[in-house]
């Protein structure tokens, strides 16, 4: 290496100052230097990180660490447009009690369904729970796996809110709950498999960051005349006592497809009836009472008799009872028929009295009706009544054979007969 030379010497051997030297640059003030995130080092979003296994390991060595929140189970919870309020309600209950749901804003009806497994992939979710209102009455919710499947439809009946019940149970809001199946969901094929995607969506899953590390509520999920009926309790005792907190409503499965909102139907429920047709069916049957009610009306008065059916003697009460009390009691009849054929007369007069009037004052009314519908004499012919009486013509105002002329009497202007 060449050393840099600072001096220069002169003809005469002096020394002579280097003005072309390099000047230092200022020092920099030190700043402290960012750390590299270390690969050990935890992330808030992906988790905990893990070093890679080396090659060769010592039996002694302790193993790589793992992340405690393994189950990641993310539910997208929302409703398509045309719930009603109650039913808006029910999905609000549901989103509080599990902690590790996604929401998303209402989606519009002319959206199809398979628009859903696109949501959730943006949202990172894997099961979905979505309501669907029909007509402002019913409620349809779907239960689906993306991406792999399955999907099952149920139509939500009896539903009571938390906030309609008022219950005097209260957990704590994340905490993890217990679920509880009847023996039923062990004996069919297709409850084993809504079972498991019931468990998967309402179970919290173990250190769940919006959870609570503790345990004091039971979800039940009983089987029950072809219908799943939903129970949530508080545990108040280790000894079983439970309060009931709410919401309870009833899920009654239709259908389940193979794939996520798709698929073919893998299983059917034959016992299924939609609640439009039920309702169809009560006003049919309210209707048929009616119809019943009048046909009986008219086979009574076609099959009742016409004529009496047993030949009777006048006089066969008489022997029924003691016969001096009979005798008694047909003479007094005797000398009371008199009297009662005298009032009858009296009677029978007096309504023709009564009609004689009304026909009397029916004659007069029309008599009354004729003479006033003569016609009466009008204006005009009044006036020329006058002055053919006063001795006047009307030659002045009716010149030239105008109708409506000005005639003038006495100083007084008239005009189409009429005197101002």
């Amino acid at each position: 290496m060449k050393q840099l030379k600072t001096n220069k010497t002169d003809a005469k051997g002096k020394d002579k100052p280097n003005l072309k030297k390099k000047l230092k640059p200022g020092k920099k003030q030190k700043t402290k230097q960012k750390q590299k995130p270390d690969a050990v080092e935890d992330s808030e979003d992906e988790g905990p990180r893990t070093r890679p296994l080396k090659e060769i390991r010592m039996s002694d060595e302790p193993g790589p660490r793992k992340p405690k929140w393994t189950n990641k189970q993310r539910v997208l919870v929302l409703c398509a447009r045309g719930i009603n309020h109650r039913d808006r309600h029910l999905m609000r209950d549901l989103k509080t009690l599990m902690p590790h749901h996604r929401a998303e804003p209402k989606m519009e009806r002319w959206k199809t369904l398979s628009v859903v497994n696109e949501m959730s992939e943006m949202k990172h979710c894997n099961k979905v729970m979505l309501f669907e209102g029909r007509r402002k009455l019913d409620l349809y919710m779907w239960l689906a796996n993306v991406g792999q499947g399955p999907s099952v439809k149920f139509l939500v009946e009896n539903i009571h809110t938390m906030g309609e019940m008022k219950m005097t149970g209260n957990c704590l809001r994340g905490s993890r709950p217990l679920l509880s199946f009847s023996e039923e969901f062990m004996k069919h094929p297709h409850l084993l498999l809504i079972k498991e995607l019931l468990v998967q969506i309402f179970g919290v899953p173990n250190y769940h960051p919006k959870s609570q590390p503790f345990i004091d509520r039971v979800i039940t999920f009983t089987y029950l005349d072809n219908r799943i009926w939903y129970r949530h309790f508080q545990i108040l005792s280790e000894d079983g006592g439970l309060t009931e907190i709410g919401p309870r409503f009833v899920m009654n499965p239709i259908k389940i497809f193979s794939g996520s909102f798709t698929g073919d139907p893998i299983w059917e429920n034959d016992k299924y009836q939609s609640p439009a047709k039920h309702r169809q069916m009560l006003r049919k049957a309210a209707s048929e009472k009616y119809m019943q009610k009048s046909r009986k009306k008219v086979e009574n008065a076609l099959t009742a008799p016409k004529n009496d059916t047993h030949k009777l003697t006048p006089y066969g009460d008489i022997f029924r009872d003691d016969v001096e009390k009979r005798a008694k009691l047909e003479l007094k009849k005797e000398r009371h028929q008199p009297q009662l054929a005298k009032q009858q007369e009296k009677l029978e007069e007096r309504q023709k009295r009564m009609q004689q009037r009304i026909a009397m004052r029916k004659l007069k009314l029309a008599a009354a009706k004729r003479s006033i519908a003569k016609k009466l004499p009008t204006k005009r012919q009044l006036t020329r009544e006058r002055e053919l009486q006063n001795g006047t013509t009307a030659e002045n105002g009716n010149k030239g054979g105008k109708k409506g002329g000005k005639v003038q009497k006495k100083g007084i202007k008239t005009a189409k007969g009429k005197g101002k």
